[in-house]
């Protein structure tokens, strides 16, 4: 049975959807490869509890006006966990440039430097003592119908963002670090861009 508080809808949002000020965003692709491996779902929460799926169809010319509206609005600011990757879907796929950018992995990296794991289920645990499953992370995100454990996978990528934006944003402000976190953020476009276009792998600002 489908959880009721997940809403699956095909290429777009409504027109009627209202996102606040503040959205969690994630993606699911086909695989890591964004050259190869098409995005195949964009979720979104409002941190209402909810969570907006959008099911991209095979052959989808991806036009979704409704959540690129949302993506390049810069009023509106979209919190990502690992936002690098991410982003870099939605412009290839897209073709639009998302703006207000919060990423919750980098703000772990840089307050929290006592721990070596950053990943969701990671802070999940340990900022906000909740387990979360990650077994429908390598699924088929192409089938034409997403099965209920897929979409409970999809929910719980972003249903717990606003908490940890939260706990996240007064340790880097306790630690006087949150000036470099937001030029951080503001840099994640660019470097997904530079991912799409091969320097993926390289640091540019390294010496060698």
């Amino acid at each position: 049975m489908q959880n009721p508080n997940i809403h699956l809808y095909l290429n777009d949002l409504p027109d009627d959807f209202e996102p606040g000020e503040v959205v969690a965003i994630d993606t699911e692709t086909l695989g890591l490869n964004l050259h190869r491996d098409r995005l195949c779902v964009a979720q979104i929460s409002k941190g209402d509890g909810h969570c907006y799926l959008v099911q991209f169809s095979q052959g989808s010319d991806y036009a979704a006006p409704n959540l690129k509206a949302i993506l390049t609005n810069p009023k509106i600011q979209k919190i990502f966990h690992f936002a690098r990757f991410d982003v870099a879907a939605f412009y290839q796929y897209l073709g639009v440039e998302t703006e207000n950018i919060y990423c919750t992995k980098i703000a772990s990296r840089l307050t929290r430097t006592y721990a070596d794991r950053h990943g969701l289920k990671d802070l999940c645990k340990s900022i906000l003592g909740i387990e979360i499953s990650k077994q429908e992370q390598t699924s088929d995100w192409g089938s034409p119908e997403l099965s209920p454990s897929q979409m409970e996978y999809a929910a719980t990528d972003v249903l717990y963002l606003h908490k940890l934006r939260q706990k996240l944003e007064a340790l880097l402000i306790r630690e006087n670090r949150k000036s470099e976190a937001d030029k951080c953020f503001d840099f994640i476009m660019t470097r997904a861009k530079l991912d799409l276009m091969g320097w993926n792998d390289q640091d540019i600002f390294a010496h060698i």
